[in-house]
């Protein structure tokens, strides 16, 4: 894969089609995930938050992409603004779960655009632990890629993350639906 998305940055546009027969699967698996954590009743489904993410990717221009990693991060990235440009139009937002995998669950219930709010403030005061819970809960990235992508330690990204659950965590107090038990 990181030879075609050399290719692609380099204007191959086979390379494109070819990435995205390769990716669409974990894509859809990683939009899956993101969906199991929501509350019934969405109404986007994982199908087309993939499709959405990969038309914003074949209209990017001059990008280098480095490797697979890379790749998942800047899907994560449009992922996360894709839901929350969506959870924006709707009159209620859309409810999402942090659970011990992706994040502190213990009764909190935040909507998609208080966490997106949390995460762009922790990006003021910790820019790589804002990136971590963006890869991890977006896009489905482990610790060993995130790492690579970001160029930290794997021990780096546990304790980021670890510190970055426990902030979000006190963050999305305020924002949760039901109370914290």
């Amino acid at each position: 894969m990181t030879k075609l998305l050399q290719a692609w940055s380099a204007g191959d546009k086979t390379a494109a089609a070819r990435i995205a027969e390769l990716a669409y699967p974990e894509l859809h698996e990683i939009a899956l995930r993101c969906f199991s954590k929501e509350r019934p009743g969405h109404t986007i489904q994982a199908t087309a938050l993939v499709n959405e993410a990969f038309v914003r990717l074949v209209n990017l221009r001059e990008i280098r992409w480095s490797d697979r990693a890379h790749f998942f991060a800047v899907c994560a990235r449009f992922m996360r603004r894709i839901l929350v440009d969506y959870a924006r139009r709707r009159p209620h937002g859309t409810q999402v779960e942090l659970d011990e995998e992706f994040g502190p669950r213990q009764g909190i219930d935040p909507d998609i655009v208080a966490l997106d709010r949390a995460l762009s403030t922790l990006a003021k005061s910790d820019p790589r632990q804002a990136q971590v819970v963006e890869m991890r809960f977006f896009g489905g990235l482990t610790a060993d890629e995130i790492a690579k992508v970001l160029g930290i330690s794997v021990q780096s990204v546990h304790r980021d993350w670890s510190l970055a659950r426990a902030w979000l965590f006190r963050e999305l107090r305020g924002h949760a639906s039901s109370p914290v038990e």
